[in-house]
């Protein structure tokens, strides 16, 4: 079987001259190798010493926007303000592939959002969006849906002229490792690889419930009917405190019936990261919780976010980066479709268009969003992550679309290899994926995958088509 990346990319300078003295070796061959599963010896990456002193925009290619240090030029501090192109700088000769920067300095600038100067937690942040914001959510809870979405809108009435990340799902991430193995492909056939889903999976489907109110509580059971009935297990964020009543049997009700429940911030209250200090204490009670709970996975209230504080939550997994942010109140972005480590915890982004935002900002009432985007993973072979919340579908319109996105992920399950899981799920396979290897058979004859649970994991095989990038099985 073959599978196309659908990936080209422009020749780089082909020089059969040995590197300049000046390009290092160093963690840019790690990242793609971590991403691959690949065997070191497959990769060989070196990176130009003397990087610029700031990082900003450039491209890499055509289309490809990124954001690190380069060593050829001066980054853009404004990604609409781009002049230059890293790819013109590469180089590929029999030892291996120079850059003018560092893939791992680039990936982690774009997953973690390095890219923000005025994100939420950050002292540049001002002091009158802290204002606006407290004041929002002190009145929040009395104000109506009807009201609620007219003041959203006119705060996101700009997003549509936002640069990057790239709307509607930003892949930068998975282009930038794709367009590097396409540049050391030119120096060996092809480069073996542990595949990114089990079972051969062509990609992943999570949907997942936060549950915001005491209707959408009380619409849960009837919520896992439906989602049972088109063969889908979900997972459900509860919120703590104040919200609603949390109840063992409530819990229970789910978790009986093959569902999952995660931990939906504290309060939902809009201030988990508005100071460090209040985050510790506030920390130290969703952990408990966690515990409570009997569950591994955390999302924050609004998709609010500090990965710097990450390191305090004690759970295994967290939801709570959008692929792009253009429509949520924190702006920005991790660019990846593809579930990733922050430290110990592993982030698996919400790639998908909020049901909320969907219907109350964009007012949209059809497939047509989901399935542009559901299309753009397929093709990169992501991880297509969905929150649709019970308080938001009660009514038979809105319901009527998510059952048409049910019916399109099972067909998408049986016709096109898409694997329906869990978030637990996803956890479990990334960190087994991330323990094993590819070893040589003895015989010398091909390779094998070694490594707690790889009898589920398959080898593909990268190949060059021309510029393009393919995975063959």
């Amino acid at each position: 079987m073959i599978a196309k990346s659908h990936l080209e990319v422009p020749r780089a300078e082909e020089d059969s001259a040995q590197n300049d003295a000046s390009a290092d070796r160093g963690p840019s061959d790690r990242v793609i190798i971590d991403h691959y599963k690949c065997p070191e010896e497959f990769i060989q990456i070196r990176v130009e010493r003397h990087l610029s002193e700031q990082p900003g925009f450039f491209r890499f290619g055509p289309e490809l926007i990124c954001y690190g240090r380069t060593s050829a030029f001066s980054p853009s501090r404004d990604p609409r303000q781009i002049q230059d192109d890293a790819l013109e700088y590469a180089k590929v000769d029999e030892t291996g592939v120079t850059l003018p920067f560092k893939i791992a300095e680039v990936v982690s600038g774009m997953r973690c959002e390095k890219y923000l100067q005025n994100g939420i937690g950050s002292p540049k942040r001002s002091a009158i969006k802290r204002v606006e914001q407290m004041g929002y959510y002190a009145i929040r809870p009395m104000m109506p849906v009807a009201v609620r979405k007219h003041l959203q809108r006119y705060s996101l009435r700009h997003w549509s002229k936002r640069e990057f990340p790239h709307w509607p799902v930003d892949t930068s991430v998975e282009t930038i490792l794709e367009s590097v193995m396409v540049l050391n492909l030119r120096l060996q056939k092809e480069v073996p690889l542990i595949w990114f889903w089990p079972d051969g999976a062509q990609a992943c489907a999570v949907v997942t419930h936060d549950v915001e109110s005491p209707e959408g509580r009380d619409f849960c059971s009837r919520l896992m009917d439906i989602d049972d009935s088109y063969g889908i297990k979900s997972s459900f964020q509860i919120i703590p405190e104040r919200r609603y009543a949390v109840t063992d049997a409530y819990l229970k009700s789910i978790s009986d019936r093959g569902f999952e429940v995660d931990v939906h911030d504290l309060n939902h209250d809009g201030h988990l990261f508005q100071d460090y200090d209040e985050f510790r204490r506030r920390v130290a009670s969703i952990n408990t919780y966690g515990k409570a709970f009997g569950t591994r996975g955390f999302r924050a209230g609004v998709l609010y976010r500090n990965v710097s504080w990450y390191h305090l939550l004690d759970f295994e997994y967290d939801m709570s980066i959008p692929s792009v942010a253009h429509l949520d109140p924190q702006h920005g972005g991790c660019c990846t479709t593809f579930p990733y480590f922050i430290g110990k915890i592993l982030e698996i982004p919400v790639t998908m268009t909020q049901d909320y935002t969907l219907f109350n900002i964009l007012c949209q009432y059809s497939m047509d969003l989901w399935e542009q985007q559901i299309s753009l993973i397929l093709k990169k072979h992501g991880v297509m992550s969905f929150i649709v919340h019970p308080d938001y579908i009660i009514n038979p319109r809105e319901q009527n679309v998510y059952k048409s996105l049910l019916g399109r992920l099972a067909e998408l399950r049986s016709g096109a290899g898409v694997w329906t899981a869990l978030p637990s799920e996803v956890n479990e396979w990334w960190r087994q994926r991330s323990q094993m290897k590819l070893v040589k058979m003895k015989n010398g004859s091909g390779w094998k995958i070694v490594g707690e649970g790889n009898e589920r994991a398959r080898i593909a095989h990268a190949v060059r088509e021309g510029d393009k990038l393919v995975y063959v099985f």
